[in-house]
């Protein structure tokens, strides 16, 4: 097993993770294992692939994981990957909400079933799983939810009108949902992290390399210098363990609030 500074922080809590079969979602339920939760995994995955990235998890972390393939458009699924996580482990103390997809196009060209997609996943799925986690949370007395934004969720970029929109409103719904349960234990906030080399972004390189004729590599740094000071991309631990920090004790009076990790994107 890994050793981590984060080790037992979060010891016998449930996590339940949206979009964690790969990228930050897999690292974010990978840092909550070793701080000692159970969790849950979903997204889409092929049975095999499950069985090999539980098993993985769980040696890694020395907890159980499970998995649910509750697709993220779907409401009733979503009420179902809740009421799950809560019948497997009798609680769901954290939840995730990182699903996300990403379409890029000028408004005027932008193909309307693309813009309800995007909507639904980033913004409408985090609604749905926190409407039915909340109740539980609050019978609890302690909760945690934390939305995986983006710095697209405080600033905009061209092209990307529905990523931008959901992320916005995903920012918006922390804040609200942060007052609504300012006074029952639960904490409500949003991380807004910049570039990460995620399989979206690594699209968005590609794209670029090919219309400019660069290498993958350039465009990588053309795409950072753009817009994150930093010039490096942001980590998966990173994040990861900004979740943790958030779950934990130490975090029990932060709420409603975004949390950037973008390399002073946003602080231009």
């Amino acid at each position: 097993m890994t050793e981590d500074k984060t080790q037992g922080k979060l010891l016998n809590k449930v996590a339940l993770v949206t979009g964690s079969t790969s990228g930050i979602g897999l690292g974010i339920a990978r840092r909550l294992g070793l701080a000692g939760c159970d969790v849950v995994l979903n997204g889409l995955m092929d049975t095999e692939e499950v069985e090999r990235v539980k098993a993985q998890l769980a040696e890694t972390c020395g907890r159980k994981v499970l998995y649910h393939g509750a697709d993220m458009t779907k409401p009733s699924e979503i009420s179902e990957l809740v009421e799950f996580t809560v019948l497997q482990f009798g609680a769901v103390d954290i939840v995730v909400n990182n699903a996300g997809i990403q379409h890029t196009a000028l408004v005027e060209e932008f193909p309307p079933e693309k813009w309800d997609a995007v909507i639904a996943i980033n913004l409408s799925s985090a609604f749905h799983s926190i409407r039915s986690a909340i109740p539980h949370m609050k019978r609890k007395g302690w909760g945690r939810i934390v939305n995986i934004a983006s710095a697209h969720g405080l600033v905009a970029s061209a092209h990307k009108a529905a990523y931008v929109a959901a992320k916005h409103g995903l920012v918006g719904l922390t804040k609200v949902v942060a007052l609504e349960t300012a006074e029952t234990g639960i904490t409500v906030n949003a991380i807004c992290p910049g570039w990460v080399r995620t399989p979206l972004v690594e699209k968005q390189i590609s794209d670029r390399a090919s219309r400019d004729g660069i290498s993958q590599e350039a465009a990588a740094i053309q795409l950072l210098a753009a817009k994150q000071p930093s010039k490096r991309f942001v980590e998966v631990d990173e994040i990861g363990d900004t979740v943790v920090f958030l779950a934990s004790d130490a975090a029990a009076n932060i709420t409603g609030t975004s949390i950037s990790i973008d390399g002073g994107w946003t602080a231009q």
